[in-house]
């Protein structure tokens, strides 16, 4: 056989794990055939393209007898190789909030974040994905915040990809209308059918910090500061999303919440407010004009104006964007602005960091790639309460590493 002067691509990493029972590679000696042919089968399981992958064709032709004679050893070779993926991030955040008229308050959040997210191969149409977070307050090293301090698995979830159709099963991040109603994950189930048009249902439960919306009953109680215990909320959805080959993308969907029932504990002992059941439209749309600049707007309605909350049945966003930050490619960037209007009945808990639910406001930011896989970020919100003449400010930055 020819002599190989220049390494592929497609063999970088691989070693004589078997011809030298050692995991190294002894270039002062011959290899068989027969370690080769491994060598050829494992390139074959890199689904190599262009160049590699015609010479990998010559190759698997050369030694096709000895491909053969593998059989299942070849196949257990392609089973093993990456059946667990690592990803994750180091994280740093810092937040300031500033509302007006009351009495100068001022919230600081200053989190780091380690995070790290495996993927297992269970089959060809079955993963078992996860998302462990470990979390530390830096802004105070009190033992009564000890409990910002923790490592929790925020997700685990087992997933069927198909042709067409998608499963998932276990707690997850919710992918209906996940911008404006909802950005917390839920336990239990959703499919997807469909390519360019995509169709989603979902069924399961939230967690009570979700669904924490209270009844006009607690004003008159003598509560007992921070004294009260919530059940999960149950949640069902479905959801319509296109983003075919066009400039446009579009989606639209409906989600209903049963907030958990809420026990309080007061002087004179405990009482109970049951929970609201909430159900929330919404309707989004995008438009790419070139390579650079985009629109997106998002509006929701909830079908009930919450007791604490007149007037706040109504959520929208409209946000410009212009280019973006690709991790992988170092100097890119991408900034954006936007308005918010996030009312508490249809904006339940939204993805975004400086106009929250409650507030109505501006919205602009920046993300800059410094290094590869290196991302900053810097965000800056104004506006005001929807339900109170309180102006607030809130400057929000991050580092990202990711891995």
């Amino acid at each position: 056989m020819r002599e190989i002067h220049k390494q592929p691509s497609f063999l970088a990493g691989l070693t004589f794990d078997e011809g030298c029972g050692n995991s190294t590679f002894k270039g002062n000696r011959n290899i068989t055939r027969y370690e080769m042919a491994q060598m050829v089968a494992k390139a074959m399981a890199k689904n190599t393209s262009g160049a590699d992958k015609a010479l990998v064709d010559k190759l698997a032709a050369e030694f096709a007898e000895e491909l053969n004679n593998l059989g299942v050893r070849v196949a257990k070779l392609e089973r093993n190789a990456d059946m667990v993926k690592w990803n994750g991030k180091a994280e740093y955040t810092f937040q300031r909030t500033n509302v007006e008229k009351e009495d100068g308050l001022r919230v600081n959040d200053n989190n780091l974040l380690f995070r790290l997210e495996p993927s297992a191969e269970v089959n060809n149409h079955w993963h078992v994905n996860a998302r462990l977070d470990a979390k530390v307050n830096l802004t105070d090293d009190d033992a009564r915040t000890a409990g910002d301090n923790k490592v929790e698995l925020k997700r685990i979830w087992a997933q069927g990809d198909y042709k067409n159709f998608q499963v998932r099963l276990g707690k997850m991040g919710n992918k209906i209308a996940n911008d404006i109603v909802f950005d917390d994950p839920f336990s239990g189930v959703d499919v997807t059918f469909g390519k360019d048009l995509k169709a989603t249902l979902a069924y399961g439960r939230l967690k009570a910090k979700t669904v924490n919306f209270v009844d006009d009953a607690s004003k008159d109680k003598d509560i007992i500061a921070g004294s009260f215990d919530a059940k999960a909320g149950s949640y069902w959805g479905v959801g319509l999303n296109y983003a075919g080959k066009s400039k446009l993308t579009a989606r639209a969907a409906y989600q209903q919440f049963s907030m958990g029932d809420v026990r309080f504990r007061t002087a004179a002992g405990p009482f109970y407010v049951k929970g609201e059941k909430i159900g929330v439209w919404s309707v989004g749309a995008g438009y790419k004009f070139d390579k650079n600049v985009a629109l997106d707007a998002t509006f929701a309605r909830g079908n009930k104006d919450l007791a604490e909350n007149h007037g706040q049945k109504n959520a929208w966003s409209y946000q410009v964007a212009y280019k973006g930050a690709q991790p992988a490619n170092k100097g890119t960037w991408g900034a954006w602005a936007a308005y918010r209007y996030l009312g508490y009945g249809a904006a339940i808990h939204p993805t975004w960091d400086v106009v929250k639910s409650g507030q109505k406001g501006f919205e602009i930011g920046v993300k800059y790639v410094p290094l590869k896989n290196i991302v900053a970020q810097l965000q800056y919100g104004n506006g005001k309460l929807i339900s109170e003449d309180k102006k607030f400010q809130s400057i929000f930055g991050r580092v990202e590493i990711l891995f």
